[in-house]
């Protein structure tokens, strides 16, 4: 499973899937969660705005990501 590293306690679901790369717009995210492409701890997920948290495992095309805090990120970029 690979870890996407966040630097924030939180960060809501469409800006996680541009900031992961899986789409290179929020247009596209938009769409592609509407869409029930991306499962949120094993339960599909459609809102665009949902909370996504340190522990929480993202699904998307059979393949799972676990969302990380990475507190060393945030000092540095202060």
């Amino acid at each position: 499973m690979e870890e996407l590293k966040i630097m924030t306690p939180f960060i809501k679901l469409d800006q996680l899937v541009k900031f992961a790369g899986f789409t290179e717009t929020g247009a596209k995210a938009k769409i592609l969660i509407d869409l029930g492409e991306f499962n949120v701890n094993g339960i599909c997920c459609t809102k665009r705005g949902k909370k996504i948290k340190p522990g929480d495992v993202i699904e998307y095309k059979n393949k799972k990501y676990k969302v990380v805090y990475d507190g060393q990120a945030e000092e540095a970029a202060e």
